[in-house]
């Protein structure tokens, strides 16, 4: 597997509370040359960055980051916000003190209104792993893939630590094959990201991938 392939599978990441709008644009543009499948961002700049990239790249955003303990009505506004504003792509957290205490079924519903109110756009739901033990985080796999989402991801890359090989290959184990897995959180080589990617991953997370392929001055290797 090339760089240029795994590039294809990533959303390229900047999700720190300082990057001001003029690193997320300078961001777009790499993840646009490297063709990464998505600009992952805050949801401030959802519309900007929109407007910047069009369709030339697919904008995805947060809602209940990186908690997820908003309550069900805040998280589906907010996910009907932010495709109005322009967003293709929705991560959303889920509950991780219900899903700790066995409530799957409170899970399942709030994650069903999402996917209503996020119907035609890529749904994806971060589970927080580190935060999960492995029977909890089989139960939500199963949880995840009935809801009908298009992913489940393991991280929101603010916690302990971000995703395993070991994580994957339980989400795989445990989704449903139409389930796609998002590995996040702690991709810092291509390494990294094609161990991932044997163990189930389908979309990855990170902000270090395009970073590698810059040049010693930091600018882009090519031309945008």
């Amino acid at each position: 597997m090339t760089k240029e392939d795994i590039l294809r599978m990533c959303d390229h990441t900047v999700l720190r509370t300082d990057a001001p709008f003029s690193e997320i644009a300078e961001n777009c543009r790499l993840a646009m040359k490297y063709n990464c499948a998505s600009m992952c961002l805050a949801p401030a700049h959802v519309y900007e960055a929109k407007k910047l990239c069009g369709d030339r790249l697919k904008i995805c955003t947060v809602v209940g980051f990186p908690n997820g303990y908003n309550d069900t009505a805040t998280k589906v506004f907010e996910a009907k916000h932010l495709i109005e504003e322009g967003a293709d792509e929705i991560d959303v957290v889920i509950n991780i003190g219900w899903a700790v205490n066995g409530m799957y079924g409170a899970i399942e519903d709030e994650l069903r209104q999402i996917r209503k109110a996020t119907e035609g756009y890529i749904l994806k739901v971060i589970v927080e792993t580190c935060k999960l033990p492995e029977s909890v985080l089989r139960e939500v796999c199963k949880v995840v893939s009935r809801s009908g989402a298009d992913f489940i991801k393991t991280s929101t890359g603010f916690a302990e630590r971000g995703a395993t090989v070991r994580d994957v290959e339980i989400m795989r184990a445990e989704c449903s094959p139409e389930t796609k897995i998002k590995a996040a959180g702690g991709i810092s080589s291509f390494e990294d990201a094609e161990a991932m990617i044997k163990a189930g991953a389908n979309r990855l997370g990170t902000s270090r991938l395009v970073k590698l392929m810059l040049d010693n001055k930091g600018t882009a290797q090519g031309n945008y």
